[in-house]
């Protein structure tokens, strides 16, 4: 089980860190992502990390303001997110790879994730 934090209302400019708290299995050796959703459009991958935490990969839209990280001791996922823009609004979702010890070959399609959590929500307002 995946349990994602952290959303809330912001102001452009202002910083956020998401956390992903998983339970229940050992996510600590699955590759992990960050996905955003907007009303009416489809699930936008947003950043990847490797089951060890050494990669990571972003999308252009968030790269250089966003970092993504894990502590594995913790069971814990991050996304750091600097300089929020009011296109980052969006319902922000923490998955996982099914596969342990697994480096996928792609990060970015949501439909290689097995594992969701339910979603939090940021809003940055102009």
């Amino acid at each position: 089980q995946l349990q994602a934090s952290g959303g809330g209302l912001v102001q452009a400019g202002d910083s956020l860190r998401l956390s992903c708290e998983a339970s229940g299995r050992a996510f600590s050796t699955s590759a992990k992502g960050w996905f955003r959703q907007t009303p009416g459009k489809e699930r936008e991958f947003v950043a990847g990390i490797s089951w060890t935490g050494s990669y990571s990969v972003y999308a252009p839209s968030v790269k250089g303001r966003f970092t993504i990280s894990r502590d594995n001791a913790k069971n814990t996922m991050y996304l750091q997110m600097n300089n929020l823009k009011p296109e980052d609004t969006a319902v922000y979702y923490c998955a996982a790879f099914a596969e342990r010890h697994y480096t996928p070959t792609r990060y970015d399609a949501a439909e290689d994730y097995r594992y969701w959590g339910q979603g939090t929500l940021v809003t940055v307002s102009s």
